[in-house]
C-alpha cells in the first residue's frame, strides 16, 4: 500500500493542524511497517521532524498552487491509494480523498475570521466533504456539525478523538518555573493558557477576568501567561492588555516549541482555556497530561473533552472565568482533586491510539483488509461535574 498526506502543515506554526498530521506521521511509523507512505511538506524542517523512512516531497506553501497544481500532479506521478488531507482537498485528485475537519466553525461563527478565509473556506471544505470517501473529525461534537452542515450519510463521518503527546507529562513544579523565569523571564505563579491571538481564543474576556480576579483579591501574587503565535486582530489583544490596570501581570510568548511548552504547563498554577468554540481543544488535555488543573469553556466540543475533569464556564461572562480562577487558586485540595481527575482524563487520549484508527479507515478506503488490531478503551460520554 501506498498512503500520501497533505502535510504542508508541519513547520509552519499552524497550531492544532500541526500538531495532528505531525503527530500522526510519526505514529504510523511505529504502527504500520508494511505500508509506504509519502508526506507532500512545504517547509525544510518538516524532513527532520518526519520519520526517515518516509519518502517527502516538497510542495508550494502557496495554496493556490499546491491545491491546484501541485498536489494534483504529484497524484498522478505517485499514483497512492489514498489522499489524506485536512479541511480542503485539490481541485483535481485522481485517488480518493480521506478529509480530516476539525470543525465548522467557519460556517457557524464566520465573524472568527477573516472576510475572505471564511468565504474560501465555505466553498472548498464544501466540495471536499462532498467528494471525500471518508470524512474524520475528532469529536462527537464536530460529527454532528458536520452532517447536520453538509447532510452526508453519518456512516461517512468517523469519530477519530486527538491524542496528547508524550512530551507532555508531569515536570516538577518548582524546577519547571525555575526554567520559565530563566528562559522567558516570566516569574511564578501564574496563571496560563495557549492558543494563537485570534478572537476565537477569546483573550480579551481573559484579561478582563483576571484583572476582575485580582481587584477583589488585591493579595493574590499571580500573573497570567499567554502562549500563542500573533494572528489577525491580535493587535486588539495587545492593546486590551496594554490599557488593563493590571498591565504590568500580564505576558505574551508568541509561539513556543512543545518542548518549552511543557515548562509552561508544569509552571502554572492552573490552565485556563477560555476559547469560543473548539472541535476538540488540544491544550486541554496537553494540561491535564502536566498534571495541571484546568478551566475551561462549556461550549461546542470542550465539555466532550475535559469530561469531569475540568471546571466548566460561561466563556462570554467575565464574572464566570474569573469565578472559575479563584476558586482554583483559593481552594487548595478542588485544584489538588481537579489535578488527579486531568491526570486520568488525558491518559484516554493517546496519539497511538488516534493513528491506530486513521490507519483503519485508510485501508477500509483503499478496500484492503487488515489483521485485527487491539481496540482502545472507549472514551466515556462527558457527565456533568458536580461541585
Amino acid at each position: 500500500m501506498l498512503f500520501s498526506v497533505d502535510a504542508h502543515a508541519v513547520g509552519c506554526h499552524l497550531t492544532g493542524n500541526e500538531v495532528y498530521i505531525t503527530n500522526l506521521l510519526n505514529q504510523y511509523a511505529e504502527l504500520d511497517g508494511d505500508a509506504d507512505f509519502i508526506a507532500y511538506v512545504s517547509r525544510p524542517e518538516a524532513f527532520d521532524r518526519l520519520p526517515a523512512r518516509f519518502r517527502k516531497i516538497r510542495v508550494s506553501d502557496n495554496p493556490y498552487l499546491r491545491l491546484g497544481f501541485e498536489l494534483p500532479r504529484c497524484l498522478r506521478r505517485h499514483r497512492p491509494d489514498l489522499l489524506h488531507v485536512q479541511y480542503t482537498a485539490p481541485l483535481v485528485a485522481s485517488v480518493p480523498v480521506v478529509a480530516t475537519v476539525h470543525d465548522v466553525s467557519f460556517l457557524e461563527h464566520p465573524e472568527y475570521f477573516t472576510k475572505f478565509r471564511a468565504v474560501q473556506l465555505r466553498i472548498t471544505v464544501k466540495r471536499t466533504v462532498r467528494r471525500a470517501a471518508r470524512i474524520l473529525t475528532p469529536s462527537e461534537f464536530s460529527r454532528r456539525r458536520i452532517v447536520n452542515a453538509y447532510g452526508v450519510d453519518e456512516s461517512k463521518v468517523t469519530v477519530v478523538p486527538n491524542g496528547v503527546s508524550p512530551v507532555f507529562r508531569p515536570v516538577h513544579a518548582g524546577a519547571a518555573a525555575h526554567w520559565v523565569r530563566s528562559r522567558y523571564n516570566i516569574p511564578a505563579p501564574f496563571v496560563l493558557t495557549v492558543g494563537d491571538l485570534q478572537p476565537r481564543k477569546n483573550h480579551i474576556r481573559l484579561i478582563r477576568a483576571f484583572e476582575e480576579l485580582l481587584r477583589a483579591y488585591p493579595h493574590l501574587p499571580h500573573h497570567l501567561v499567554m502562549v500563542g503565535k500573533e494572528t489577525w486582530r491580535a493587535a486588539g489583544v495587545r492593546r486590551a492588555a496594554a490599557r488593563s490596570a493590571v498591565a504590568d501581570r500580564l505576558h505574551f510568548t508568541g509561539w513556543v516549541p512543545d518542548e518549552d511548552l511543557r515548562y509552561f504547563y508544569g509552571a502554572c498554577d492552573l490552565f485556563v482555556f477560555p476559547s469560543l468554540y473548539e472541535g476538540f481543544g488540544i491544550p486541554i488535555v496537553e494540561a491535564m497530561a502536566c498534571a495541571r488543573a484546568v478551566a475551561c469553556s462549556n461550549t461546542s466540543a470542550m465539555p466532550e473533552v475535559a469530561n469531569a475533569a475540568a471546571i466548566l464556564f460561561d466563556p462570554e461572562s467575565v464574572a464566570e472565568i474569573a469565578r472559575a480562577m479563584r476558586d482554583l487558586i483559593l481552594d487548595a485540595e478542588l485544584r489538588r482533586r481537579m489535578e488527579r481527575r486531568g491526570a486520568r482524563r488525558a491518559a484516554l487520549f493517546s496519539w497511538s491510539r488516534a493513528a491506530q484508527k486513521t490507519l483503519d479507515v485508510y485501508y477500509d478506503v483503499a478496500g484492503v483488509v487488515r489483521d485485527a488490531a487491539p481496540q482502545p478503551p472507549r472514551i466515556p460520554a462527558a457527565r456533568k461535574l458536580v461541585r
